[in-house]
C-alpha cells in the first residue's frame, strides 16, 4: 500500500440511493382475505343471545332469516372474508391521510355493486381527499344486515388495525409500514349497513380513530346507539345523515332524541363537515333507494360528502391565493 492510499482510509461500501417515496402514479386495486373480517362468524347475535348459525342440514350450516324465516347458507352469504382496498391515482402517504370504511347493503357484493355499480371507490377519488377505501364483505348478495364479528365487543377496531397493516402491505414499501397505524377513519354506511356501523360505534373500540360517521338512506334501526355515539363524540367527531323517503320517519326520530338532550344539529347541506357538525339531508321522496349512492339530493353523493371534509387535500393548491370553495350543487 503507497502512502497516498493510507492517508486515504478505508474504502466506503457502496450504498444504493433510496428511492424517494412519491405520490402513487396509478390507481391500487385490491381484494384482501382480513382475518378480522366480519364473516364467517360462528358466535351468538347479542340483542337475542341466541347462536347466528342456528340451523343445519347434515355438515352444512346456516342462519335462519328473521324477515321471513328462509335459510341463508354459511357456505354461500356467510363465508368471504375479503376486503375491497382501495389507492386513488395521486395518493400520497407521506401526507395526512384518511381511511374510508364502507359498510354495502343488502343484496351486494364488493365487485359487482360495491366497485362498479356504486363506483364508491372512484367517488373517493373524485373527492380530492388524500383517502384511501376499505370495504369488507358482508352477506354476499343477500337481503340480510347480519354485522357477523362487528357484533363482538372491540373487533371493529381489531378489524381498523388490520386494516392499516393490510394497506400498507399493498404499498409495496417497507418504510410505510406505521404510515396507517394512526390514520383516522370516515365511517360509511349505506342502507343495511346501518346494523354493523350502529354496533361498531357502540362497542367497537375505535372511537379514538373516528372521525365522522356518514349514513346514506341507512338509519332502519339501533336509534340509540347512534344518539349516544353523538352525544358523547359530537365535539371531536361530524355525523351527518342523508335520508330519502325509507328511512325519513326513523331520522325525524333521532332527530327528537337529539332535540331532548339540546344537542344542535343542522338540516341544510354543509360546506364543510368539521368536527361537532350534525347534519341531516332530507333528500325528497322521489330519490331511488337503490341509487341512493350514485344519485340523492345530489350526483355523487358520497364524492360531495368526503370533498366537505377538511384537512386532507390530496394535490396541493395550484396558487398560495387558490379559491378552495367548493361549488354549489
Amino acid at each position: 500500500m503507497t502512502a497516498s492510499n493510507a492517508l486515504a482510509g478505508p474504502t466506503k461500501a457502496h450504498v444504493e440511493p433510496r428511492v424517494p417515496i412519491a405520490p402513487l402514479h396509478e390507481p391500487i386495486t385490491a381484494f384482501v382475505p382480513f382475518e378480522n373480517a366480519p364473516f364467517p362468524f360462528g358466535g351468538r347475535i347479542p340483542d337475542s343471545g341466541k347462536h347466528f348459525l342456528d340451523h343445519n342440514d347434515g355438515a352444512r350450516k346456516g342462519h335462519v332469516s328473521s324477515r321471513d324465516g328462509s335459510v341463508h347458507w354459511e357456505d354461500t352469504m356467510f363465508n368471504d372474508n375479503r376486503v375491497l382496498l382501495y389507492f386513488p391515482k395521486g395518493f400520497d402517504v407521506r401526507k395526512p391521510a384518511l381511511i374510508i370504511v364502507f359498510f354495502h347493503g343488502n343484496g351486494a357484493t364488493l365487485s359487482r355493486d360495491v366497485l362498479d355499480r356504486q363506483q364508491v371507490a372512484a367517488q373517493v377519488a373524485a373527492s380530492g381527499l388524500n383517502a384511501v377505501l376499505v370495504a369488507p364483505q358482508f352477506a354476499v348478495d343477500g337481503a340480510d344486515s347480519s354485522a357477523g364479528r362487528f357484533w363482538q365487543r372491540g373487533h371493529f377496531a381489531k378489524f381498523v388495525d388490520e386494516s392499516a397493516k393490510q394497506l400498507a402491505a399493498q404499498y409495496h414499501d417497507r418504510r410505510v409500514a406505521s404510515a396507517f397505524a394512526h390514520s383516522k377513519i370516515v365511517l360509511v354506511a349505506y342502507s343495511g349497513g346501518y346494523l354493523p356501523a350502529a354496533w361498531s360505534v357502540a362497542i367497537g373500540k375505535a372511537d379514538n380513530r373516528v372521525a365522522g360517521v356518514v349514513l346514506f338512506d341507512a338509519m332502519y334501526g339501533q336509534l340509540d346507539k347512534f344518539a349516544s355515539w353523538i352525544e358523547a363524540m359530537h365535539a371531536r367527531t361530524f355525523f351527518f345523515s342523508a335520508y330519502g323517503e325509507s328511512t325519513h320517519e326513523e331520522n325525524e326520530a333521532l332527530k327528537s332524541e337529539l332535540d331532548d338532550v339540546n344537542l344542535r344539529y343542522k338540516t341544510a347541506a354543509p360546506k364543510k363537515l368539521a368536527p361537532g357538525s350534525v347534519t341531516f339531508v332530507d333528500a325528497g321522496p322521489n330519490v331511488k333507494h337503490d341509487d341512493f349512492i350514485t344519485q340523492a339530493w345530489t350526483q355523487n353523493p358520497l364524492a360531495w360528502v368526503l370533498s366537505r371534509v377538511p384537512g386532507y387535500p390530496r394535490a396541493e393548491p395550484k396558487t398560495k391565493h387558490a379559491n378552495n370553495r367548493v361549488p354549489a350543487t
